[in-house]
């Protein structure tokens, strides 16, 4: 009963970290909070292979976001990030136009990628699996991303916010938003993996 008990002050304390909720006398004081995604620290890679010799990493270089956390319910409500497709970067300027075109991204009818969070479930003491919905060239499909929480605390500088540290991955194929090009000769990969580590800031009377 004994390890039982502090395995339930552990829990509270790790749902108290991920929400940046208060904890006293070993229990979590929450509530639900909504934080923004710091632009200065968000890094969004994706990795697609190459006529099979090897793996082109791009990112997106204009996004925004935020996500509230309710601890309770243990859901994610009105949580959104939105990239510029525009903003595709892959260090190659031809290549970079290639992917703003009609092929790929196709920016002039479809500007934004969008993923809307329909749920999170912790699955231990700093991990958890984020749901969602990923819209791109007017498609809209599931998606989940398993996430690591790196550190919650007071920014030691700057701003001096509260801030999550998080790490995500998820892999997706591309085919299923209707981004065919190269898929059927292996040209292009069909599998895209994604990478996300960012800072989340707890917005000023983020209390809800």
């Amino acid at each position: 009963m004994k390890r039982k008990g502090m395995a339930l002050k552990r829990n509270a304390l790790v749902a108290g970290i991920l929400t940046g909720g208060l904890v006293t006398g070993g229990n979590a004081v929450a509530e639900p909070q909504q934080y923004t995604i710091d632009d200065e620290h968000f890094t969004m890679t994706f990795k697609v292979m190459h006529i099979g010799y090897a793996r082109v990493i791009g990112m997106f270089r204009d996004v925004e976001g935020q996500f509230v956390y309710d601890p309770e319910t243990q859901t994610v409500s009105d949580g959104e990030v939105v990239f510029q497709a525009e903003s595709v970067f892959t260090n190659h300027k031809e290549r970079d136009e290639h992917l703003r075109g009609e092929d790929f991204l196709n920016v002039s009818e479809h500007p934004e990628i969008r993923f809307e969070v329909t749920g999170f479930e912790m699955t231990g003491e700093s991990t958890g699996k984020l749901t969602g919905d990923l819209s791109m060239l007017g498609e809209t499909n599931p998606v989940t991303l398993d996430v690591v929480l790196n550190k919650a605390a007071e920014y030691p500088i700057g701003h001096g916010d509260y801030t999550l540290g998080l790490s995500a991955h998820a892999v997706i194929e591309r085919s299923d938003w209707g981004m065919t090009y190269g898929v059927a000769d292996d040209l292009v990969g069909d599998e895209v993996r994604l990478q996300f580590e960012f800072e989340a800031n707890r917005d000023d009377g983020g209390w809800f």
